[in-house]
């Protein structure tokens, strides 16, 4: 038997709970304490109560993890990664996106003489482990004659319309809010390279992004859309592969996909509908995390890749007329 990996969960607010129930589950983990600024009280875990904290500095000279999951507010992912590498040496697993600006992620770069940011820096990009993804994924590796993908259309959806004022103060804009999701769930299939275009309407609600990318050494586009203008959440991706014709469609929200030429349906897959969608993601990145060799997309350098590209600022058209629309 070895001893269990010991884990401080910081910020334990609603992603949290996704957290704590997938680290429930394995018995390779204990959770050795919580931290929140916040005025709330400690969580349970597994029917016990582990201390709690309002501040990481006190966390860390009372105890010595090995994983410290950081479940906070984006624009204080910096200052608390920085603080956990340099007076702990626990590995950190950050909730994307992994930084809010590209001088924040400048300054965890520099860091890189000081402690191991490449060894000890993840980001939790969730989407990229989604039963849907790691599918298509497979799928594509396994049929290398389909060829390169050529062109990707991804429609991310969120019924935040129904309120603005608190979507707007908690996720800033449908890009901001979305655009990691999609960019990391891109990477299991082909390299980033670029963002080639943004375009803002409806004052930050919906977003119209394009992105160049690498695919069996071509380049390719891939076209994302992001809105909180529907009634209900929907996300859905379109993957093609030009020069043979396949294409393979991913449904994230129903977790299935299938894949297809023509009238011919070559590839489906369907999920068992009892295992909640969060779950679905988290319960494979923490298996690859802990496995001793987790997988580049969670790695600090596709985070800085991830970051660069959602971060970056192309000139952008202006703001659509009603009558454009």
């Amino acid at each position: 038997m070895t001893d269990p990996i010991r884990v401080g969960l910081v910020g334990v607010g609603i992603i949290a709970e996704t957290h704590l129930a997938v680290l429930a589950e394995r018995d390779d983990v204990a959770l050795e304490f919580t931290v929140d600024s916040r005025p709330v009280g400690p969580v349970e875990f597994r029917g016990t109560t582990p201390p709690h904290h309002g501040g990481l500095a006190q966390a860390l000279d009372a105890h010595q993890p090995d994983l410290l999951v950081l479940a906070t507010p984006t624009e204080t992912h910096a200052e608390l990664t920085r603080l956990a590498l340099l007076h702990s040496t626990a590995r950190v697993l950050v909730e994307k996106p992994l930084v809010h600006d590209l001088a924040s992620l400048a300054g965890l770069r520099e860091l890189d003489g000081k402690a191991d940011v490449q060894g000890r820096v993840f980001t939790a990009h969730h989407f990229a482990f989604s039963p849907e993804v790691d599918w298509a994924a497979d799928l594509l590796a396994a049929n290398p004659e389909w060829g390169p993908v050529t062109t990707i259309t991804s429609a991310f959806y969120d019924p935040y319309v129904l309120r603005p004022t608190e979507a707007f103060a908690s996720y800033v804009s449908s890009w901001t809010d979305s655009g990691v999701n999609q960019l990391s769930m891109l990477t299991r299939f082909v390299d980033l390279t670029g963002l080639t275009s943004s375009h803002q309407t409806d004052g930050g609600a919906s977003a119209w992004c394009t992105v160049e990318f690498r695919s069996r050494g071509e380049v390719g586009t891939a076209r994302l859309r992001s809105s909180w203008l529907t009634g209900s959440s929907s996300k859905e991706s379109s993957l093609v592969c030009g020069r043979s014709g396949v294409e393979v469609w991913i449904d994230h929200t129903a977790m299935t996909g299938f894949a297809a030429r023509g009238g011919e349906l070559l590839a489906a897959f369907g999920t068992d509908g009892r295992t909640p969608r969060k779950v679905a993601h988290y319960r494979p990145l923490y298996a690859s995390l802990l496995s001793g060799s987790p997988h580049p997309v969670l790695g600090f350098d596709t985070a800085a890749t991830i970051t660069a590209i959602h971060r970056a600022t192309p000139e952008e058209s202006p703001e659509e007329t009603p009558e454009q629309r």
